[in-house]
C-alpha cells in the first residue's frame, strides 16, 4: 500500500500538481504555490513554508512552532528564508483566534459584538471558524464602512452599524487614512517614528454612540442573551468600555488590544487597562502578541482575552 501511495504522488507532478510529502499518510497537494517546505511541529502538525527554487519538498530542520493538536497547518510567504518574528506572530494570531472561538462555545455567547470592526475581518474569521450566532459590527468610516456593509450582504445574523462607540454619546473628529490603524486619538511620537502612514492628516467627522445604548438594538429577539464583546479601536477600548456603564455586567467575555508601547496619545497603557477590566469582573484567559518591534523583539500591543468566571457555565 505505501508502494502504491509513492507512486501515484510521484505522477502528480507530470499532470501539473505540485505534491509535498510531510511522511506517513500526509502530504499537500497544490496546482499552484507549492513545492513547500514542511516542518514537523508535533505528531500532526506542520508548519510549511513556500520552498524556494531549487528547494527539496521536504525541510527536516528549522524553527517550528506548535500550534496544537488540531492538526493545523500554517503557512508563511518567507520566499527568503526564515522570518521568525512574522512566524511566531501568525503563530499567535492562529492561536488568539482559536481560543476565543473555544470560549464563545464554552459560554453559550450567541452574539459578538465587534466594535472597531475595519472591513469584516474579525467577524468573517469568527464565521469560518464555525461560529454561527449573531454579529454586530460597528466600524465609523464611510469608505471601510462600505466594505463592512458588502461583506456582511450574505449574512443574514450579521449587523453592521456604522458609528464608533465611546464614553458619550457625541460626534468627533477621526483620523483617517491610516489603513487599519485610523484612530480617535492623534499618533504619538513612538508612533510617528513606527509607521509613515502617520504623516497624514486627514480627518473625517463621524458619530459616538454608548455602548449601553446600542445593547438593546444589538439583542432584540435574541432569548437569554450572552454577549461577548470584542474591542480594537486603536487606543480607545477603555472608552468603549466606559460607554458599557452598568451593562458591562452583561457580558461574558471580552477582548482588548493593550499596549505596551504606546502608538497613541492619550491611549491608556496595558496595566492600566487590565486593571479596569479585572475591577468589572474579568479576568485573563489568554494574552497574544499583536505587533513586535523586529529590532528588539519587545511586544508593542497584545491582545486580551478575558472571560467573566461567574459566568462560565457549572460543571
Amino acid at each position: 500500500m505505501q508502494t502504491l501511495y509513492r507512486r501515484l504522488l510521484g505522477l502528480m507532478p507530470r499532470i501539473g500538481v505540485q505534491v509535498t510529502d510531510l511522511g506517513p499518510g500526509a502530504a499537500v497537494v497544490s496546482r499552484r504555490g507549492g513545492p513547500y517546505r514542511g516542518i514537523r511541529a508535533d505528531k500532526d502538525t506542520w508548519v510549511l513554508r513556500r520552498a524556494r527554487e531549487g528547494a527539496g519538498a521536504v525541510a527536516g530542520g528549522g524553527s517550528a512552532v506548535r500550534l496544537g493538536d488540531t492538526g493545523a497547518l500554517l503557512l508563511t510567504e518567507d520566499a527568503d528564508g526564515p522570518d521568525e518574528r512574522r512566524l511566531q506572530l501568525a503563530a499567535a494570531e492562529y492561536l488568539c483566534t482559536q481560543h476565543v472561538t473555544a470560549m464563545l462555545e464554552l459560554y453559550g455567547v450567541n452574539c459578538v459584538f465587534d466594535v472597531g470592526a475595519n472591513a469584516g475581518q474579525y467577524a468573517r474569521r469568527l464565521r469560518r471558524l464555525g461560529y454561527t450566532g449573531r454579529i454586530a459590527s460597528f466600524e465609523p468610516t464611510s469608505q471601510t464602512f462600505a466594505r463592512l456593509e458588502e461583506a456582511a450582504a450574505d449574512d443574514p445574523d450579521w449587523r453592521v452599524f456604522r458609528c464608533g462607540l465611546g464614553r458619550e454619546e457625541t460626534t468627533a473628529e477621526i483620523h483617517t487614512g491610516w489603513n487599519t490603524m485610523n484612530s480617535l486619538l492623534p499618533a504619538s511620537d513612538y508612533g510617528k517614528g513606527r509607521y509613515g502612514r502617520f504623516a497624514k492628516a486627514d480627518t473625517e467627522e463621524i458619530r459616538v454612540r454608548r455602548l449601553d445604548e446600542v445593547m438593546a438594538e444589538v439583542l432584540d429577539g435574541l432569548p437569554a442573551p450572552r454577549p461577548y464583546l470584542k474591542m480594537d479601536t486603536q487606543g480607545y477600548d477603555l472608552e468603549v468600555f466606559a460607554g458599557g456603564g452598568e451593562r458591562i455586567a452583561e457580558f461574558v467575555g471580552m477582548q482588548s488590544e493593550v499596549a505596551v508601547l504606546k502608538l497613541y496619545e492619550g491611549s491608556p497603557g496595558m496595566g492600566e487597562a487590565v486593571a479596569v477590566y479585572e475591577a468589572a469582573g474579568f479576568g485573563i484567559s489568554g494574552v497574544y502578541p499583536v505587533t513586535r518591534e523586529a529590532t528588539t523583539g519587545r511586544v508593542i500591543e497584545f491582545d486580551c482575552v478575558m472571560m467573566r468566571a461567574d459566568a462560565a457555565p457549572v460543571p
